[in-house]
């Protein structure tokens, strides 16, 4: 009897030794810690006045030993942390599909996801149940979604008034990055580069160049496609109506490359034979690339001195080693086919330009091909005084270029400045006061957790945050949905007289990611670790 009832008591392993699980309310509790804690690590950056963070890679004898990293991009801040909480990692997650998917927000829908979180541990410790909680929350979103659509406006079809609303979207994310100082250029420089893709969501064709040097008004659009490489010796430095034949093949057959493979000769005119062999080997190589009618040759690897004077002869520009990426947007840009062999030549498409040039930018030469087959292809030239500066200068371009071509894409404009989450926030409230039971309780917490984001962004700005939202709310409650904050002059104002818009895609995406990170996580009640598994030791050489 007795022996039954130790066994009754002590616990029975379920788990391997290492394994373990966390049940119902500490399961919820180290989830919504992990979640908080991302919340409160990015939400400083948040806004116009939002603050930078510096990320250190650890001394060591890695390629990236000690870089540093100065940033307020919330996808990037999460994405060089390492986290180890389960919850934390969504919230990593849906940064990366935020950034992926629009390119801006990423701070906002972690912010907004953790601040749900936040209003959820009050809900449970009312002893409402995550089911109750989770069909408000989806009654709430549903409403802010309608309401969000109900004031957004399409201007696409006034290509003047439409160009302004870009602008004045480029200027709204560039106003809390590096670039604010310089936001109507930067904005006017973002703008004619998404316009010239004529609609297209795909920015292979806008590449991005940094170079030291000068500072960031210096930078400028170049039309036409630049090429971090340099022409080979003896050969043209300027070509009209280029014919580019676009390849990734070894153009250095004169060594023998099986490995460890051995040649034994026993007279040296004998090692002359084998070298002229695989020069007339490498001559028939060049001449079949020359069947294909082309006056440049582009190449992915290594063009090595013999091809190369062999292509000089024939007047023909030859460029190496362009890297992979390069290569494969040279050939989309270009119009061209990317090539390993040369006995089709009528099959191959070359891709054409109008002028090759080598140009100067700093002290760096660069080849720039002008008047490309994809007539849209541009690149942005950065100049900064730091790498630092240059690298958080190309992370604000794409999260512009980003927003800017989705927009173009899904043309409906809402307004910033927090008016969006503050009108939302005002209509899901009155929702509260029509629903009835304990849902109602979780709507209005859906409210709070809207609020919050203009709140942090006018805290991060140093202003009185309870003033300016009491103030905030009063005038949407009173018909004012296009006032927002204005964090220049500490006050709210009219979002269209200050012209601060945002994309109606981005918000929609931030409430929607946020809703189902926070549902996703509210219905954890159990936390499963697996054990870590153990390294057999090699007993083979034994």
């Amino acid at each position: 009897m007795r022996g039954d009832l130790t066994t009754a008591l002590n616990p029975i392993p379920l788990y391997k030794p290492g394994g373990g699980e966390e049940k119902a309310e500490i399961a919820r509790l180290s989830a919504f810690a992990g979640a908080l804690a991302v919340g409160d690590l990015v939400k400083t950056t948040l806004g116009p006045k939002g603050m930078d963070k510096i990320l250190q890679c650890h001394m060591g004898d890695g390629p990236d030993a000690g870089r540093l990293l100065v940033t307020n991009d919330g996808a990037t801040i999460l994405s060089k942390i390492g986290v180890d909480n389960p919850v934390a990692k969504v919230l990593v997650d849906i940064s990366k599909v935020q950034d992926d998917e629009v390119g801006d927000g990423t701070t906002s829908v972690v912010v907004l996801a953790s601040e749900l979180l936040r209003e959820t541990e009050n809900l449970l410790a009312q002893k409402i149940h995550p089911q109750t909680i989770i069909t408000g929350w989806r009654k709430a979103t549903s409403e802010a979604l309608r309401v969000l659509e109900s004031i957004a406006k399409n201007n696409s079809s006034n290509l003047e008034q439409f160009r302004s609303d870009l602008m004045n979207i480029a200027r709204t994310t560039l106003s809390s990055k590096i670039l604010q100082g310089k936001k109507d250029y930067f904005s006017k420089l973002c703008v004619d580069a998404v316009l010239k893709l004529n609609g297209k969501t795909d920015l292979q064709g806008i590449q991005i160049i940094k170079r030291l040097g000068n500072n960031m008004s210096d930078s400028y659009l170049e039309e036409g496609f630049l090429l971090e490489k340099r022409i080979g010796i003896n050969m043209p430095k300027r070509l009209e109506n280029a014919r580019i034949l676009i390849a990734n093949t070894p153009m250095d057959t004169d060594k023998v490359k099986i490995f460890g493979a051995r040649v034994r000769v026993d007279t040296v005119a004998k090692v002359a034979e084998l070298e002229l062999a695989e020069k007339e080997k490498m001559k028939d190589k060049v001449n079949k690339i020359l069947q294909h009618n082309c006056n440049v040759f582009i190449n992915r690897q290594l063009i090595y001195d013999y091809p190369e004077q062999l292509f000089a002869e024939k007047g023909v520009m030859a460029i190496e080693h362009a890297d992979f990426e390069g290569v494969e947007r040279l050939a989309q840009v270009l119009g061209g086919d990317i090539v390993s062999t040369f006995d089709t030549p009528d099959k191959v498409r070359l891709g054409k330009c109008d002028l090759i040039e080598e140009i100067i930018i700093g002290e760096d030469k660069l080849i720039k091909f002008s008047g490309v087959a994809q007539g849209q292809a541009c690149t942005i030239v950065l100049r900064g005084a730091t790498q630092q500066i240059l690298d958080e200068a190309e992370r604000s371009i794409h999260d512009v270029l980003c927003v800017l071509s989705q927009t173009v894409k899904e043309p409906r404009i809402c307004y910033g400045g927090g008016a969006a989450e503050m009108l939302m926030a005002t209509a899901v409230s009155q929702l509260a006061v029509k629903t009835a039971g304990k849902e109602s309780v979780a709507i209005e917490s859906f409210a709070r957790a809207l609020r919050q984001l203009p709140t942090i962004i006018a805290d991060n700005a140093g202003y009185d945050s309870a003033e300016l939202i009491s103030n905030l709310r009063a005038a949407h409650t009173s018909g004012k949905s296009t006032f927002g904050l204005d964090m220049e002059n500490g006050r709210i104002a009219d979002m269209i007289q200050l012209g601060i818009l945002e994309s109606f895609h981005l918000k929609q995406q931030v409430v929607r990611s946020a809703a189902e990170a926070a549902e996703m996580v509210l219905r954890v009640d159990n936390i499963i670790r697996a054990p870590v598994r153990q390294r057999e030791r090699d007993m083979r050489h034994h």
